[in-house]
């Protein structure tokens, strides 16, 4: 690990476009070490909220950001307490799609005046979930993240790809998308975040249970025969519901789907990093939301569902040692 990142690059500061903003990390996993570490390095004030072995290493070392290009630690603040989000400007949630509801509540009194809380979370509907807890007059954002992370151990977060963000309107989402753009995070304000959360919901319907199951990368996934048909055959099923739904999904989305193997290859899905770790899944979010969605809306959805119920096998298997 080299100590420091090439002094011959030089990063945008918050002061070059507005004042530094506040932002707290609530669920302090990869993706949350991996923003809340490029907006410290651009000079924002970050805490990152998590468990006691990730934070004491933070405040011990600060937090190692590993990339393709820069291995370096940053200094930030880190606590293990929701009230830590006293007096940020903007929250971004980060906590698995199954503790939404309780993480919103445990946030709920400490939240400042105005404060945005952005949800960074798989799955469709969390935002949904999140503005439903909190006071009426706090804006909810949802947010798009395209990004591979994964954890190297507390206190130490890897990047493997990527890093964009795509966020719904809000009082302040222009503002925040600016200082995210210039923190090196590229950041798009979108009336279509739905369609943009199911185009990410497909992508991970195709490949987290199949990622998780193998407990193999994207990239040796799709070289074996007969997978690139099967997760063809899931995504006609989740284009179905979400067309069932009203969802429109911009892009295209078969494309997106068909290059992830590519862009990605030595990610493995956040469903087989749970599996690995003995921790439970996203999935009920992920495959078992489309065939909630499915069943409600008459449209058939047998390989998401065999995959719902073939990933909980493997949770009940990694629980019982």
């Amino acid at each position: 690990m080299t100590a420091a990142a090439d002094s011959s690059v030089s990063l945008p500061t918050a002061s070059d476009i507005c004042p530094p903003l506040r932002f707290a990390v609530m669920g302090a996993g990869a993706v949350g070490c991996y923003f809340g570490a490029l907006l410290a390095r651009a000079g924002h004030a970050v805490t990152l909220i998590g468990r006691p072995a990730h934070v004491l290493a933070v405040r011990d070392h600060g937090l190692r950001l590993q990339t393709a290009a820069m291995d370096v630690q940053v200094p930030l603040a880190a606590s293990t307490e929701p009230s830590a989000v006293h007096g940020a400007d903007v929250v971004l949630f980060c906590v698995k799609s199954s503790d939404s509801e309780d993480a919103a509540r445990q946030i709920r009194p400490h939240l400042a005046p105005g404060a945005l809380v952005l949800t960074l979370q798989n799955g469709v509907d969390n935002d949904e979930r999140v503005r439903a807890v909190l006071d009426a007059s706090t804006p909810v954002a949802a947010a798009v993240v395209y990004v591979a992370t994964a954890m190297g151990g507390p206190g130490h977060v890897v990047h493997h790809g990527r890093g964009e963000l795509v966020i719904a309107p809000s009082p302040r989402s222009d503002e925040v998308a600016r200082q995210l753009t210039a923190a090196g995070i590229p950041t798009q304000v979108s009336d279509n975040v739905r369609g943009a959360l199911w185009a990410k919901l497909v992508l991970n319907s195709a490949y987290n249970a199949l990622s998780a199951l193998s407990q193999q990368p994207y990239g040796p996934l799709v070289q074996v025969p007969g997978v690139t048909q099967v997760i063809a055959d899931i995504v006609a099923e989740c284009l179905a519901v979400a067309a069932a739904d009203g969802v429109t999904i911009p892009g295209d989305v078969q494309a997106a789907v068909r290059g992830i193997a590519s862009t990605m290859p030595s990610q493995y899905s956040s469903t087989a990093q749970d599996l690995a770790r003995g921790k439970p899944t996203e999935i009920d979010h992920l495959n078992g939301y489309v065939v909630k969605r499915g069943a409600a809306l008459g449209v058939p959805t047998p390989l998401n569902h065999a995959l719902k119920v073939l990933v909980k096998l493997a949770e009940m298997r990694r629980a019982a040692g």
